[in-house]
């Protein structure tokens, strides 16, 4: 019987989320994320067939992450990374982060770059996010909220793809310790989704 070589391939798609200052480049945040890899899945596969949606298109913020206990204790749901229908637990916040439209009104500071190095078989999606001092409005001066509730204490986002009904599919869930924004300060999200290609030969 002769050897057939067949190509075993396959993709990991991991996300890191960097969440910081950057005026005094004081880091609140930086972890892992998780990835919706059903929704992925569809959003790649209608972008690399031009279907006219898929793509990363709006950074969301909530802050039904996590649960304080009155002694401060911090209890961390698990990230909503399964089923079509996913979302984040209580989403206070979103915005536009595709700098290729009109509406995203700073595209210049809430942008994607994509990263590639000749040679690898990896790509970095970079997602930049930038809350300004004068948003969200209504938020606090100050970041001395008493209460993890507040509507702009944060301790979830995700980002959604494009959708031509407006209801983008969430692709990534992180969860994390809640951080505030107010007024006095600016917050700033890196956000990285590695797409690495997996591929060998193995002989049947």
């Amino acid at each position: 019987m002769t050897d057939v070589l067949k190509d075993k391939s396959g993709i990991l798609i991991e996300g890191h989320i960097k969440i910081f200052d950057p005026e005094n480049q004081q880091v609140f945040v930086n972890k892992r994320n998780a990835i919706h890899y059903e929704n992925m899945s569809v959003a790649l596969a209608r972008s690399v067939a031009n279907q006219g949606q898929g793509w990363i298109y709006e950074m969301s913020f909530g802050n039904g992450g996590t649960n304080v206990d009155p002694t401060g204790i911090i209890t961390y749901l698990t990230p909503n990374s399964t089923g079509t229908n996913a979302s984040l637990y209580n989403q206070t916040y979103t915005k536009v982060v595709d700098d290729r439209s009109i509406n995203n009104i700073d595209p210049v500071r809430n942008k994607i770059d994509i990263r590639h190095v000749s040679g690898t078989n990896y790509t970095d999606v970079l997602v930049t996010c930038l809350l300004d001092y004068g948003e969200p409005s209504g938020q606090d001066a100050f970041d001395t909220a008493s209460s993890a509730d507040s509507l702009y204490v944060f301790d979830e986002l995700g980002l959604k793809g494009w959708n031509p009904d407006g209801t983008g599919d969430l692709l990534t869930h992180v969860i994390f310790h809640p951080v505030q924004k107010s007024l006095n300060r600016l917050v700033q999200i890196d956000y990285t989704v590695r797409i690495q290609s997996l591929s060998g030969l193995a002989e049947e």
